[in-house]
């Protein structure tokens, strides 16, 4: 029987074996003598496939729109540690392309959490436990009072899901009100509220309407503009005053609180305040979408909607990948008004495994984490140590036509003429190639034309990793610039 656990190294494989554990579970010891032996032959043990067969195998069995990063060469991931990633053959990549491991890979106070509990109890959500309670206790205490109801789910597409269903019986009303470019899952449902992806398919349905992307540096709006939030919150008015000559009704304006696929934007100042408002006047609800943004990773506030004021409130907020640091666990949060809707409707809402013991042990434990080791505080820092730096690139390099970001939240947008902000999108792909390749940095790209290169990495990004990943995209450029390897000329 293969072991999933084998790729574990020697520290966090031993910490299942806490002595609490063994006193009251002989099976535990057992298990843990088990973990000991397979910890110590682990360097000395063959992995079962090779590269070459695990993704051959792949392509024969799995989905091939099932995609990998670098899908040209994909990289082979056996164990990551903090915020490295290790390949089959030892090889030390830098993840900063990963918002899902929040406080560090295989942080060992999330596998000893999860490891105790999945070793007492693991059972569905309809039995009586004390975590699920004292989870949402803890996540109400970082939100707005108002928004003290939690339903919890397995990812941020069935939180995203089960947020357009609390607002449309809330409201009474179908229509949406979405940004450009955005994505908020893989479920039909969602599908159809994403740009990002509808525009792909079958296209915009009748029941959904598109407000430009709040970007004040190539968006309709830009920074030298007196009011950009002030100004790209009137296109939502105008779209609802559009809606309502059609004889419809708004149920929800439903955003990133940052978009990232949209190229880590950030929303200008009154941008959502002033959304919340026409919005609310016709009838319909502000969603907030943090999956990809909440649990500090701004530094400065626990969720991304803060930044626009301690004032605004949205109506709902769902978070997602970061909560389990790489464990299936998300949730909605709302307020009693609209959970009142959707309890009166008569139908039950069950989640087999959303709140379950073993999800809520590790959410309580990511949130303990976040607070004893300081990360707002780091991201605070390390991100505005990041930011500097790419801001010093940015003289040096041209092409680099804008710096954004909060936090460990941030980006930088390739273009071929500063003055046109034309996208340098192939620019971007071999930047993160040739970082992949030369240096061992995961990074990745997106926007609108995939020329935004995006850094999200794990909480624990340190000063010294800044200073590494910018002097090695510092590197890139300058061979680039001076290469006959540019795949734009005009862009440098």
């Amino acid at each position: 029987m293969r072991d999933g656990r084998k790729d574990l190294n020697n520290t966090s494989i031993k910490r299942y074996t806490c002595p609490t554990i063994i006193s009251e579970f002989i099976a535990s010891a057992v298990f843990g003598v088990t973990c000991r032996l397979r910890a110590e032959t682990k360097d000395t043990m063959a992995l079962e496939l090779s590269k070459e067969e695990t993704l051959e195998k792949r392509k024969r069995l799995i989905g091939q729109s099932c995609r990998l990063f670098y899908s040209d060469d994909p990289v082979k991931i056996v164990r990551a540690r903090g915020q490295y990633l290790y390949d089959e053959n030892g090889k030390r990549y830098l993840d900063c392309i990963s918002n899902v491991q929040h406080v560090g890979h295989c942080h060992p106070s999330i596998t000893k959490a999860a490891a105790a509990q999945m070793d007492l109890l693991n059972t569905n959500s309809r039995f009586l436990h004390d975590n699920i309670v004292l989870y949402a206790e803890r996540l109400a205490a970082t939100l707005p009072e108002r928004l003290c109801v939690f339903y919890f789910v397995n990812s941020g597409s069935e939180a995203n899901d089960l947020a357009l269903r609390l607002a449309q019986q809330y409201t009474q009303h179908e229509d949406v009100i979405v940004l450009d470019h955005a994505y908020h899952g893989h479920l039909k449902s969602l599908i159809d509220i994403s740009p990002y992806k509808f525009r792909k398919l079958t296209g915009q349905k009748e029941w959904v309407h598109v407000a430009p992307l709040p970007d004040t540096y190539s968006g309709m709006y830009r920074e030298d503009h007196p009011n950009p939030g002030q100004a790209y919150a009137d296109t939502v008015k105008d779209l609802i005053e559009e809606v309502h000559r059609k004889g419809r009704k708004i149920s929800a304006f439903f955003a990133e609180s940052l978009p990232s696929v949209g190229g880590q934007i950030i929303l200008p100042h009154g941008y959502s305040t002033k959304v919340a408002e026409y919005v609310r006047s016709a009838g319909g609800v502000f969603v907030a979408d943090e999956v990809q943004t909440g649990f500090g990773r701004l530094g400065s506030h626990f969720w991304a909607f803060q930044q626009q004021g301690e004032s605004f409130c949205p109506d709902i907020v769902t978070m997602g990948k970061p909560m389990g640091n790489g464990h299936p666990l998300a949730c909605v949060a709302t307020t009693e008004e609209i959970a009142g809707a959707f309890t009166a409707n008569g139908v039950e809402y069950f989640n087999t495994f959303g709140g379950n013991p073993v999800s809520c042990a590790i959410g309580l434990a990511v949130l303990d984490v976040i607070e004893k080791e300081d990360l707002r505080g780091n991201a605070t820092r390390v991100g505005a140590h990041l930011k500097d730096l790419l801001t010093k690139l940015q003289t040096r390099h041209r092409i680099i036509g804008d710096v954004r970001g909060a936090g460990l939240f941030a980006g930088i947008e390739l273009v071929k003429d500063r003055e046109k902000r034309t996208p340098a999108t192939e620019t971007a792909a071999l930047l993160v190639k040739r970082l992949k390749e030369e240096d061992k940095i995961c990074i990745s790209t997106d926007g609108p034309w995939e020329s935004v290169v995006k850094f999200k990495p794990p909480m624990c990004f340190s000063m010294e990793d800044a200073d590494l990943v910018v002097q090695c995209i510092d590197r890139i450029l300058t061979d680039m610039e001076t290469s006959d390897l540019k795949p734009e000329k005009e862009d440098i």
